[in-house]
């Protein structure tokens, strides 16, 4: 990961099986989450809480932030669903898999893309109509004290009731098909989402390859000192939905 860049990060449940059973499993999930998002200096835009999956866009200050963060709520859910419904083993599917998300365009994007989940899964009509996702708080304003708005929501308007009139709006454009392909095999494969620019300065800075291609390492050469720094790597998982 890369320290200031946005990240938008999927858990599964181990073999796509159910991690959520009840309302009380959710909000222990979020509450607990609010209060890890801290320790690991990371800021949370948007959410969506399925029965089996969750998505989060998260903007980390460090780069292992977003690692230590899916590792401890990870880990202390599963030690609770274990206990509460006398079980054992793993809940989760693997590693976290995770895209580098560029600002501009493509976060709004990921921010819809996460709040229309339940509505693309065919839970609900509309996302308002989902109570376990970020919509209600980035639409309507909702108090919800673990979201941080992203720079690029903030630039939505001067006040919060324009911001959030302005984002609703959004939901009224029908995300493109290939959009939705993009961002999804970008989570899916750990690839950079965002321009082609974007994508070669994230390469310059992990010291890798970022989307999809041979693999290897990019070519050598000066990095560009007006990207962000190198922060760390992380692994990502290819594994498709």
């Amino acid at each position: 990961m890369v320290s200031g860049i946005a990240v938008h990060a999927i858990q599964r449940g181990n073999n796509q099986a159910e991690c959520f059973f009840d309302q009380d499993d959710r909000a222990f999930y979020l509450f607990h989450l609010a209060r890890l998002l801290p320790r690991a200096q990371c800021q949370l835009h948007a959410y969506c809480l399925m029965s089996n999956h969750v998505h989060l866009l998260l903007s980390p200050a460090r780069a292992e932030g977003c690692g230590v963060l899916m590792k401890s709520i990870g880990q202390l859910y599963t030690q609770y669903i274990n206990r509460r419904y006398n079980r054992s083993g793993h809940l989760w599917q693997a590693r976290f898999r995770s895209s580098l998300v560029q600002s501009e365009d493509y976060v709004l994007a990921c921010y819809r893309y996460i709040e229309l989940n339940p509505v693309r899964a065919g839970l609900a009509r509309r996302p308002d109509e989902y109570p376990w996702s970020s919509y209600s708080a980035n639409a309507m304003g909702h108090a919800a004290e673990l979201l941080t708005p992203h720079a690029e929501y903030l630039r939505l308007g001067r006040a919060p009731e324009e911001r959030q009139a302005v984002y609703r709006d959004l939901f009224g454009e029908v995300q493109p098909p290939r959009l939705l392909d993009e961002i999804r095999g970008a989570a899916n494969g750990g690839y950079a989402l965002g321009t082609t620019a974007f994508k070669r300065a994230m390469a310059r800075t992990l010291g890798r390859r970022v989307d999809k291609g041979k693999a290897g390492r990019p070519p050598r050469g000066a990095q560009d000192s007006a990207q962000p720094r190198l922060a760390g790597t992380e692994k990502t998982w290819s594994v498709p939905d």
